[in-house]
């Protein structure tokens, strides 16, 4: 008969294969990190080409209201975006393949649909605020939206992408109160908290 440390061994194993199968585990940490940095770079371009040389601390409302200004904002947000997601998805094949796995299978599909009903949505309710000149609700709402995304996501994926969508949730409500300094909490959403949490998961899965 098999010894009782075989069965342990044995229900490890399917408590594993259980995982793997309903967990997108393929997700890099590393493209955390990047994304992170990418939005270092990408609000530091917004600062010298809004604000400089006036301090961030200081109310910059009527800056965000010429189309020049929005389409400058618009172009460093579309650059970090794609920059991130094609990051993103190349480390994240890199290591599928590693593992002998397949980047698109029904986990991740599941994990996409997730997540984009909450940033569509999102999207849209972002757009309709500047439409109607609320911009200081507008980085708020980014981070809110975003934080729902990842907490959505995280049903498919690790736990730290959870408190990473609570850290965010709780960082927009924060943002909202204090309007005009959106560029910061910004920054500290997408850049700092990125860059903490992706360590985090590099260290934890990707080693």
């Amino acid at each position: 008969m098999k010894q009782i440390q075989e069965y342990e061994k044995d229900i490890a194993s399917i408590r594993n294969m259980m995982e793997r199968s309903s967990k997108f585990i393929s997700l890099s940490g590393l493209s955390g990190v990047m994304a992170g940095i990418y939005a270092l770079a990408g609000a530091f371009t917004a600062y010298f080409t809004l604000h400089y040389p006036i301090s961030p601390m200081h109310f910059r409302q009527y800056s965000l209201q010429s189309p020049e200004a929005f389409t400058k904002l618009i172009l460093i947000a579309s650059v970090v975006l794609v920059a991130s997601i094609a990051t993103g998805l190349w480390l994240s094949a890199r290591k599928a393949q590693k593992h002998g796995e397949k980047l698109w299978n029904s986990t991740s599909k599941s994990l996409v649909f997730n997540m984009a009903v909450p940033l569509v949505s999102g999207g849209i309710f972002i757009l309709v605020i500047l439409y109607t000149g609320h911009f200081g609700l507008a980085a708020p709402a980014c981070l809110i939206f975003y934080g729902l995304a990842l907490i959505q996501a995280s049903i498919n994926t690790v736990d730290e992408v959870r408190y990473l969508g609570f850290s965010e949730i709780i960082l927009g409500l924060i943002s909202a109160s204090l309007p005009g300094y959106g560029l910061i909490f910004w920054t500290i959403g997408f850049g700092v908290l990125h860059i903490i949490y992706g360590g985090i998961m590099y260290n934890k899965y990707d080693k």
